[in-house]
């Protein structure tokens, strides 16, 4: 089955489909993406669907560029963007093919610039190990390739207890590099997480993966992001968020205010007013104009979370901006694949 030129590889009963994008590169380098470190995201879109994720954008774009290229007719574009352009990122899932060769061409690009020194990023934009790694074991294949290499910093990012599956791989990559892999969790209150995260792992098992990780000797934590002002960014939710944290073994925990992109803000927006519509009128006003959180209110957090790094015995860091801090001294190695 080949819409417009893009192949169904697999879908789900509920109507989700997985559909090949052809990627002749899959590293994003700091001057593509405005940040500090390179970034790879195996697939575009995401099972887990959360209502606030900022990658909904990203999405939108490829599909705009898949009918742009002539791969989507208008109906099909209908269906793969959704009415608004974001509402289908959680079905209509892109899954890119020839990974490895484009990786590889990207890895001669990453060691002859100037940006050697900066890390490369797994799941900045989409889960890496969602449910559809289970069949297309993308994420394995990249971390096995990155794997034949020393010195490199690298960051991986999700909510999914099948970032254990990978822990032979996950050693042998901080054996010879820097390794730290972040397990993202909102909250440790499973009511709470299920109002805003529509199909991601409960608390309870994403906290057993970490514990498991840290069992092996892998550098991981928490990374809290996004914290959302007035309903997990008070001292009691974070506080309990912490001392689970501290529990299963965590090395570290980095925490950050929402972001409101615009697309994401027309997802995100019925959901808070229909799940929590005391706090309409305060998102309005502090998101209305602004993707950022307010600079007083990311003050303030900044400031509680810090306190509770220090009393739960974490690194005290800087902010978000601390995440990926390579260690070791950059690679000096000559690429042979």
């Amino acid at each position: 089955m080949r819409p417009g030129g893009l192949e169904v590889l697999d879908q789900r009963l509920r109507g989700t489909k997985f559909v090949s994008l052809a990627a002749r590169s899959i590293m994003n380098s700091p001057e593509q993406t405005g940040m500090d470190f390179w970034s790879i995201n195996p697939y575009v879109g995401c099972e887990f669907g959360c209502t606030y994720c900022y990658a909904r954008y990203a999405h939108r774009y490829v599909v705009e560029r898949a009918r742009d290229g002539g791969r989507l007719s208008g109906d099909e574009f209908t269906e793969f963007r959704g009415p608004q352009g974001w509402e289908a990122f959680e079905r209509r899932i892109f899954v890119k093919q020839n990974v490895l060769s484009a990786l590889d061409a990207d890895l001669r690009r990453y060691f002859g610039s100037a940006g050697v020194t900066a890390p490369i990023v797994l799941g900045t934009a989409t889960d890496p190990y969602q449910p559809a790694e289970r069949r297309f074991r993308l994420t394995r294949a990249i971390l096995d390739r990155l794997a034949r290499y020393e010195s490199l910093s690298i960051g991986i990012i999700t909510k999914s207890p099948l970032v254990t599956r990978d822990v032979e791989v996950l050693a042998r990559l901080g054996a010879r590099s820097d390794l730290e892999v972040y397990v993202s969790l909102i909250s440790a209150d499973a009511a709470l997480v299920r109002r805003v995260e529509a199909r991601s792992p409960v608390p309870a098992a994403r906290l057993r993966a970490l514990r498991k990780l840290a069992d092996l000797g892998i550098n991981a934590g928490l990374i809290v992001a996004p914290v959302l002002p007035g309903i997990s960014d008070d001292v009691a939710h974070l506080e309990a968020l912490f001392q689970a944290a501290r529990e299963a073994g965590a090395r570290f925990v980095h925490a950050g205010p929402l972001r409101l992109y615009g697309g994401v803000r027309d997802c995100f927006l019925p959901v808070l007013e229909a799940q929590f519509p005391h706090l309409t009128e305060r998102y309005t006003r502090a998101y209305g104009r602004h993707t950022n959180a307010p600079r007083e209110y990311a003050a303030a957090l900044k400031r509680r979370v810090q306190r509770l790094q220090a009393k739960y015995g974490f690194p005290v860091n800087r902010g978000m901006e601390d995440r990926y801090q390579r260690r070791r001294p950059a690679p000096q190695v000559e690429l042979a694949l």
